[in-house]
Formats: structure tokens, sequence, C-alpha cells
């Protein structure tokens, strides 16, 4: 009598183990797609430049000699082109480091000064990043071209200020996240509440009433957008009277957040009916679902800017519609926009609205 070979068990016990693992698409997408995704991500993160400062150069400065052309050179800064108004409320509001202005010394040593204006809404360690890049600049001059002659140029201590807002972490951080939070229950909610109702049979049931799919759809809407509302209101109201968060027009800041809010929300409902449509079963929504989200979460500015990407990333998140609700939400409650000044961000929301649902409504199933 042949006896039994545990060994042939045991492998055979592993074949089919494998193969229900591979078959498994949650399994794959979390212990590999994740991993990998983060890797690209934070691998992009520290693979650009060390350091990315936006600057302006002052139109006065000194433009015909080598410390001007140096620092135009400077792969850590990265100046703005724009007229003088612009650039001074773009300091006000934090959104340029520093003015430079470059002029010849009536003293003659150093040759040249470097003088720099900034505003109270400047990150200060900004500020000392670009002291630092600028003075590792003129010493490589002067290693390379003067080294036997006294500095050619030296960064002035002083440093004059503009009154700005102070832009706190925050006024980046809870935008994001209010985004993040609507985009997550949007998306996951629906597919999981439908694919629930489905195999429970309880849309069958249903449709042995006189209950039309038209208010079914509308009915589990209305209680997602009221819930998502009062979500977002306790963000803002925590967030603001908690941490400061930039109101910056009181009240009709936030109002107009809330209607963000909701715009962002109808988004995101039409992405959980497309994966409700596209999912077969509950162990299908995460990794559909993920595809469609963890993208947005990590290049559409939830975390951090857009502008810490490679340059050829950044146009694939500028059609993330994530990105165009933080940033609307991020230039109405701090800089003062009203959403008549979100026009663009708006329009491509409402694009991606239309579809959304004319995708929703190919692929969605009611059994």
């Amino acid at each position: 009598m042949k006896s039994y070979s545990q060994l042939r068990a045991t492998l055979a016990i592993t074949r089919a183990s494998l193969r229900a693992i591979l078959r498994s698409p949650s399994t794959v997408v979390f212990s590999l797609g994740f991993p990998l995704i983060f890797i690209l991500v934070f691998g992009f993160l520290g693979s650009g430049k060390s350091v990315s400062l936006k600057v302006a150069m002052d139109p006065a400065s000194d433009s015909v000699n080598i410390v001007y052309q140096s620092i135009r050179d400077l792969n850590a800064l990265s100046f703005v082109q724009k007229d003088s108004v612009q650039v001074l409320e773009d300091l006000e509001k934090g959104r340029l480091t520093a003015i430079i202005k470059i002029e010849q010394n009536s003293d003659s040593v150093p040759a040249f000064l470097i003088k720099l204006r900034t505003s109270d809404a400047v990150n200060p360690q900004d500020l000392q990043v670009l002291r630092t890049v600028l003075e590792g600049k003129i010493g490589a001059l002067n290693t390379v071209l003067y080294p036997h002659r006294p500095t050619i140029a030296a960064v002035e201590d002083h440093v004059e200020r503009i009154h700005g807002r102070i832009y706190r972490t925050i006024d980046f951080i809870l935008p994001g996240q209010l985004g993040f939070s609507l985009l997550s229950a949007g998306v996951f909610g629906v597919a999981f509440l439908f694919i629930s109702l489905r195999q429970t049979l309880v849309l069958k049931r249903f449709f042995a009433t006189p209950v039309s799919r038209a208010s079914i759809l509308v009915g589990e809407g209305l209680s997602r957008l009221i819930f998502q509302i009062t979500t977002a209101i306790i963000i803002l109201l925590a967030g603001h009277f908690f941490f400061q968060f930039t109101l910056v027009n009181g009240w009709i800041t936030f109002i107009e957040l809330l209607v963000l809010s909701v715009i962002g929300l109808f988004v995101s409902l039409g992405l959980g009916f497309v994966v409700s449509g596209l999912a077969r079963n509950e162990a299908a929504v995460p990794p559909i679902a993920n595809l469609i989200t963890l993208p947005q979460f990590l290049l559409a500015g939830t975390f951090f800017p857009i502008e810490s990407f490679p340059t050829w990333l950044q146009p694939i998140c500028k059609i993330m519609p994530l990105t165009h609700l933080n940033n609307a939400m991020r230039n109405v409650a701090f800089e003062g926009a009203h959403l008549t000044n979100c026009g663009t961000e708006i329009g491509i929301l409402a694009i991606w609205i239309i579809v959304a649902y004319g995708a929703a409504v190919k692929v969605f199933r009611w059994e």
C-alpha cells in the first residue's frame, strides 16, 4: 500500500492557497500596489530639488554682473515673472519667500549687496534657507573666481518686512483633510452601501414597492449630503476656534467653504456610483475605490504642495478633481477669494461631475 505523501499534500495546499491569494484583488493591491505607490510618491519627493523656494527679483536690481546671473541660475530658487503689484500681493500672502535686490556697494567692498524683502506671512525657516542658499552661492563664486580677494557680495543682515497675514500650517492642512473626508465618504460610503443592498436583496424588496429608483438614489444622496455637511461644519469650526484656521471673511468664507464642500461631495458620490457598478462584491470595492482615491490623496495637494513633485508629474496632479477642490478651498479661506473668483476650479469640478455621473449611468447595476 502506497504511503500518503505529506510533502505532496503540503505542496498542493501551498499551490491552492497561492492561487487564491493571487485571485484576490484586495490582497494584491494592499500588499503590493499600495507600498509601490507610496515608494514612488515619496521617492519623487526625495529625488527632486532639495530646496524649492519661490522668489522674485527686484526690477531695480543691477543685472549686469556675475552675481545676478549666478543667483538667477540657482536650481533651488523658482523666480516668478509678474508685475510689481502681483508680486507684492503674493509676498503679503506668503506665496513668495522674498524679493531679492542686487545693487552695487558704494563702499566698493564687497562689490555688491544683496537685500531681501519679505513679509510676516513667510515661514522664518524658509527665509533662513534662502539666506543660506545665497551665501552658499557667494562662497562658491569667491572660491572659483576670487580666491585671494574679499568677498564679491554679501547678504545684508537687515531684512525689510512688510505686513502680511500669518500663514499657519493648519491653513494648508485643513482644506486638504476636508477634501480627503469628502472623497473618502463619497466613494467608499456609496460603493459599500449599494454592494450591501444588492447582496442582501434589499434593492429587490424596494422594487416590490411603489418606491421609484430615483427616490432611492435621491434619498441615499441626501443622507450622505446631510452627514458630510455636518462633518464639514465640525471640521471648519474646530479648526477655526481651536487651531486659528483662517476664515478671512468670517461667516461669508464659512458659507462659501460649505458650498464648495457640496460641490466636492457631488463629485465623490458620482465616483462612488462608478465603483459600486464596477465591483462585483465587497472584496472588490477597496482595490477599485483606492485606485480612484489614493492617487488623489497623495498627489492632489492634500498633505503637501504639488510643487514638491517633479515637473512632469504636476500636470497629472492638476487633472485630479481633489486638486481643484483643495485649491478653491485654500483660496477662499486664506486669500479672501469668493466663489466668483474660483471659476476655473468650479468649472473643472463641474466637468468631473458630468464625467462621473455619465460613467455611473453606463456601469451602475441594480442587481
